[in-house]
């Protein structure tokens, strides 16, 4: 079989199985959120946090509520690293360096878990696991939550409310992540990851050198960083490590995981808004921007771009040989379309058109289909944006799922949209700039730029892959990454759950003649349209400057 068959046929039985699990896992999700009864043990969470889950909430409460569980857990995985030395299972590691920690506690708190650090010499295993790992879980619940307020917002009239934080996330975490996540790492066991609690030891290798392993609780761990679209590796090198990723069919089980939530997720949308087909829209502009993506890398990796790759007949610089380019590319385009941060391949060692497509992936605010609600919610307020526009051009008043589209609302879609493309523009510029930032930097020239540009886009968009060629567990990198992330991840949040609490006061709008039909082709095609030319439009000079004069040259 050669290696563009065995391409197609990896990337399409993904497509298949996506297919399969859409209608199931979209149906159990809307459930989990519609639904009226607590389990006994979601109960027992309930009275422990002092929450009453019957009690809805004002989307300004359901955003302190946010907002406050959010400053918590920073501290609480903040503290955990600074002590671990003096804590059980700490393998002998010292305690982890104030600016490491704090953008590691940022980074998995805002589901980005960008590292500044190699975790099998930084972290014990009890950070590894009542740290990090329970962020993995609660971060991504966090986003479902989020997710899932803003559709309350479109299915609800003359409401104040758009549900209860607490309950929302609970249930996120006890009906979905943990039962999906269970049974993921006992498949990732079957395949070889490793699960235990060992301690530092030494392996021969074939060449008979010697080399210095950790073992660890890696497949739980693994289930919930991609499940979660999470991404923070239990190892240096991420889903590249055997003791992560050991086959080609672990690798395509992986890249599953991290695509069935976000790719179900409009199918929750559909139900709780009592209409299927407008899932099914939201879902065709996810999925063919995500095609388009995952050919594109494709293409750019397997047709090369230099003299050397294209003597070879493919770019396999910085590529696992047990994976090749097609497995690799895919998944760099999948963990790049979501917020999931993990990767198999070096970013960095791509053709320039092929790295420029990871970056593209996450400039468009990772929407297709995006992280684990992220996605969804990042979606929607496209939309808005979109019945906006296409209001003005026929000249009549935007309307989506029967709620009106004036002037708060697209106020605040356009200050969601605006947070991001500030953040990684000013970033890179600061340290473009900036001494500190110029020193870190191992490349120059629109390769060095292209780096720099990775990694605030990374930050901002909570993605948490990297470019690499930039040293990053720098003080001056750690604190200005961290800030990306927490406003990056946070600040859209507000806006979404107040246009969540403005859509959800609002009567309905019956339907006319003047009402542009939000489930046909034509709106789903201007929806794509949109999110392409808006990030186009604003990211298209930077990427000019880096991965495209590169490739020109």
């Amino acid at each position: 079989m050669s290696v563009t068959t065995a391409g197609i046929v990896f990337v399409a039985s993904l497509v298949a199985a996506l297919a399969l699990a859409h209608r199931p896992l979209g149906d159990h999700m809307y459930r989990v959120y519609t639904g009226t009864r607590h389990l006994a043990a979601e109960r027992v969470v309930y009275r422990l946090l002092g929450v009453r889950p019957d009690t809805e909430q004002r989307w300004g409460v359901y955003a302190r509520s946010l907002l406050a569980f959010s400053i918590v857990s920073i501290g609480f995985v903040h503290l955990m690293q600074r002590v671990q030395d003096k804590l059980f299972l700490s393998l002998g590691f010292p305690a982890v360096p104030d600016h490491v920690a704090w953008n590691t506690a940022v980074s998995f708190v805002t589901n980005t878990n960008w590292q500044a650090y190699a975790g099998e010499n930084t972290m014990g295993h009890l950070t590894q696991m009542a740290a990090l790992a329970v962020q993995n879980f609660v971060s991504a619940s966090v986003g479902m939550a989020v997710a899932v307020a803003l559709v309350r917002g479109f299915a609800r009239s003359r409401s104040d409310t758009v549900g209860n934080f607490w309950v929302d996330l609970v249930r996120g975490v006890v009906r979905v992540l943990l039962p999906l996540a269970f049974v993921a790492a006992l498949v990732l066991v079957a395949g070889g990851v490793v699960q235990n609690l060992m301690g530092p030891y030494d392996v021969t290798t074939l060449t008979g050198g010697v080399q210095h392993m950790t073992g660890g609780p890696v497949a739980s761990q693994e289930a919930i960083k991609e499940l979660g679209t999470n991404g923070g590796g239990f190892y240096n090198t991420n889903s590249a490590h055997p003791y992560e990723n050991p086959t080609t069919w672990t690798n395509w089980f992986e890249i599953f995981l991290l695509l069935v939530i976000p790719f179900s997720l409009p199918r929750t949308f559909g139900r709780m808004v009592g209409q299927v087909r407008q899932g099914h829209a939201i879902l065709a502009v996810m999925a063919v921007i995500a095609l388009a993506s995952v050919v594109l890398t494709n293409v750019f990796e397997l047709s090369g771009g230099a003299t050397v790759p294209q003597a070879v007949g493919a770019a396999m610089e910085g590529k696992d040989v047990r994976f090749g380019v097609a497995n690799s590319a895919t998944f760099a385009a999948a963990t790049t379309l979501t917020s999931t941060g993990a990767v198999n391949s070096a970013h960095d060692s791509y053709t320039p058109l092929g790295g420029m497509m990871t970056l593209f992936d996450m400039m468009l605010g990772e929407v297709a289909p995006g992280g684990v609600g992220a996605g969804l919610y990042g979606m929607l307020v496209l939309a808005v944006i979109t019945v906006f526009v296409a209001g003005l051009m026929v000249g009549r008043t935007p309307e989506y799922l029967g709620k009106r589209i004036g002037s708060r609302e697209i106020k605040l879609a356009s200050l969601y949209f605006l947070v991001t493309p500030v953040l990684v523009l000013t970033g890179t510029a600061v340290a473009m700039a900036n001494e500190a930032g110029l020193a870190a930097m191992l490349n120059g020239g629109p390769h060095g730029f292209s780096e720099i540009l990775y990694a605030f886009t990374s930050a901002s968009n909570n993605n948490g892959s990297a470019f690499g060629g930039v040293t990053v567990n720098t003080p001056f990198y750690d604190v200005a990454l961290g800030l990306c992330m927490v406003l990056g991840r946070f600040l859209p949040i507000i806006f979404v759950l107040a246009l969540a609490g403005s859509l959800a006061r609002q009567a309905p709008v019956p339907e006319s003649a003047g009402t542009l039909p939000t489930h046909r082709p034509q709106f789903a095609g201007m929806l794509a349209g949109v999110t392409i030319v808006l990030v186009a439009l604003t990211f298209l000079p930077a990427l000019a400057l880096g991965p495209l004069a590169e490739g020109i040259h």
